[in-house]
């Protein structure tokens, strides 16, 4: 069974609105994000404006004619945007780093796929989909602490822990990308 990923660069995403949230909702609805389908639509809502932004490059998973994984990002804009979970990205960095680090990088919005298509490397593919011409290499992306398994599927994929809060909290992660030139000064966990 082949699955074809498509690369979408502008609005043409948003013919596919309605297979997104459903793969949305299949992604983040359960254990361990226990979403609801208010996000979902929130997340739609969001689209029109995300396909407007500068670098946005979103990815599609089709298997049989049915979308099955998803990725959306964009060129993270400066000033670093001051909404969403971005204060405590910055509050983790610092404004010197996050400036330098996250501000005009390759930001990944939202990575979603299907239960029946994980353990696939259905994910690996949408994300280097959506990073392979980040500019410079540098592309990175927030995760909640409390997904152990999204962690380490970023982490398997050589991606770099850059902030470090309580493992035992509900805080957001942020992870540089495996080309991101300031992999190396990423701070190690106390």
């Amino acid at each position: 069974m082949t699955t074809d990923i498509r690369v979408h660069r502008d609005a043409g995403i948003l013919t596919h609105t309605d297979a997104l949230r459903s793969v949305y909702i299949d992604a983040f609805c359960a254990p361990p994000w226990h979403e609801d389908e208010a996000q979902a639509t929130e997340f739609l809502s969001r689209l029109p404006v995300s396909v407007r932004r500068a670098g946005f490059t979103a990815a599609t998973a089709v298997r049989d004619g049915e979308v099955v994984g998803f990725a959306t990002a964009w060129t993270t804009p400066a000033p670093f945007p001051t909404d969403r979970c971005y204060p405590q990205a910055a509050a983790g960095l610092g404004n010197d780093r996050t400036a330098g680090w996250l501000c005009g990088a390759r930001e990944i919005d939202e990575l979603a796929v299907r239960p029946t298509a994980r353990g696939t490397g259905l994910a690996t593919r949408l994300l280097e989909a959506v990073t392979t011409d980040a500019p410079e290499g540098r592309a990175w992306l927030l995760t909640s602490v409390r997904n152990g398994r999204a962690m380490a599927f970023y982490r398997r994929n050589g991606w770099t822990q850059a902030t470090h809060p309580s493992p035992d909290g509900t805080g957001i992660v942020v992870f540089l990308g495996p080309r991101h030139p300031a992999r190396s000064l990423a701070p190690l966990p106390l």
